[in-house]
């Protein structure tokens, strides 16, 4: 694994956004008012085809590793951990886990870190609610066919994205596939990114529909979600988390009326509930129980940091994004945590904390790269990188970096 450096190529921002990346320059966090290109194509990272395939085993094993420790936490009913304290969205999740072979369930990111010596260590897996998705998919597949056309690079996404619809097709109620995101989407991520998923869904030969979740209305006389048209929602795929579905307005309809698989419900919504196991830090410390060792996990723990005070350690809200909210203390006690323009550090934690050994990520020239490794359909599918250079904890202002395999 190194880390390039190469001449951007002319128009390159014109060339991305045609390819659906809106937001390759957006606002710089650190100074409103200003841009910064969140597309870097002056350095790219280059593996070795051995690399990748240790990757790919590493990712395949990690989502067997979760699904273990998802059916662990729904058998002892350890929802607590996970501060779920609605006994209604416990019965949800365990439902939806108990049958998720008749739900619909499409892909996740393992956020990883990893410098080409040692073994990959799991910081966190996000399997409701991912991003940079349009990128790793698509633009930086372009890029390295005009720049290294002789190279390859790990990225199956979008073939095994249409190919998953198509497989699942069977599972999905009659009617078409409404696909949402919230329009508190300021720089268009979660609505392109929601639009990429509606075309491939598209490509497999779905009939589908677009809204914001802000426009889906709840029908007093059937207890039932429509569109703006009155439709019934019979499936919704959503870039909507599910802990900000349970508390909305709606919510206590929302899990009465969840099709948990087989048309039992009003809406059958992608990702399924269960997947709330997996994108809660609380897994990173169900892990390391029933797994201990294990080369690709770090020591976490719920109760606090224990021994990690020795080692550092990382207090993670279990809800946290962007690194809103982490603190890294060091050996010496000392911490490190975000400025205030990476996000309100008090919005997340109410919930709790996840306490990880501490791993700080590999140095390139200064940079800190994390890899956003993909699973689409429980299969390892492809690779994107964001970059941070002016703090340990990757942030909303973190870059995305292009790579190849050589």
């Amino acid at each position: 694994m190194r880390r390039r450096t190469v001449e951007p190529r002319p128009g390159w921002q014109a060339a991305v956004e045609g390819q659906g990346l809106i937001y390759a320059v957006c606002e710089d966090p650190r100074e409103p008012g200003t841009d910064y290109a969140y597309w870097d194509e002056s350095a790219y990272y280059e593996f070795s085809a051995a690399e990748v395939e240790t990757l790919e085993e590493v990712v395949e094993e990690l989502h067997q590793l979760c699904l273990e420790a998802a059916d662990h936490v729904v058998r002892t009913g350890r929802f607590a951990d996970y501060g779920i304290s609605d006994p209604r969205l416990a019965e949800v999740i365990t439902t939806s886990w108990r049958r998720r072979e008749e739900q619909p369930s499409l892909y996740g990111r393992f956020d990883l870190a990893y410098d080409g010596t040692g073994p990959a260590r799991l910081f966190e897996y996000n399997a409701d609610t991912p991003t940079s998705l349009i990128e790793a998919a698509g633009p930086q597949w372009f890029w390295m066919e005009e720049r290294f056309p002789e190279a390859d690079q790990w990225n199956s996404l979008h073939e095994r994205l249409v190919a998953a619809w198509a497989r699942q097709k069977d599972l999905l109620p009659p009617g078409p596939v409404h696909f949402a995101h919230s329009r508190g989407d300021t720089e268009g991520e979660d609505w392109m990114t929601t639009l990429y998923l509606q075309e491939t869904a598209r490509q497999a030969g779905l009939e589908t529909v677009s809204i914001a979740m802000e426009d889906i209305g709840l029908d007093g006389l059937t207890g039932r979600f429509v569109d703006l048209e009155h439709r019934y929602i019979r499936s919704a795929f959503k870039l909507y988390p599910w802990e900000w579905l349970a508390e909305d307005e709606f919510g206590a309809q929302l899990l009465t009326t969840v099709d948990l698989g087989g048309s039992t419900g009003s809406t059958l919504w992608i990702e399924p509930p269960w997947k709330m196991l997996l994108s809660n830090k609380a897994l990173l410390a169900v892990l390391w129980e029933l797994f201990p060792g294990h080369p690709n996990l770090l020591p976490a723990y719920l109760d606090g940091p224990r021994e990690l005070t020795a080692t550092g350690y990382a207090a993670k809200p279990l809800l946290g994004r962007e690194g809103a909210g982490v603190r890294i203390v060091e050996p010496d006690g000392g911490e490190v945590l975000l400025p205030s323009w990476a996000g309100d550090p008090d919005r997340y934690g109410a919930e709790g904390f996840c306490y990880q050994q501490l791993c700080p990520l590999p140095e390139f020239d200064g940079n800190r790269p994390v890899l956003g490794a993909w699973v689409v359909d429980g299969e390892a599918a492809g690779l994107g990188i964001r970059e941070t250079h002016d703090s340990p904890i990757t942030h909303q202002g973190a870059r995305f970096l292009p790579h190849v395999i050589v």
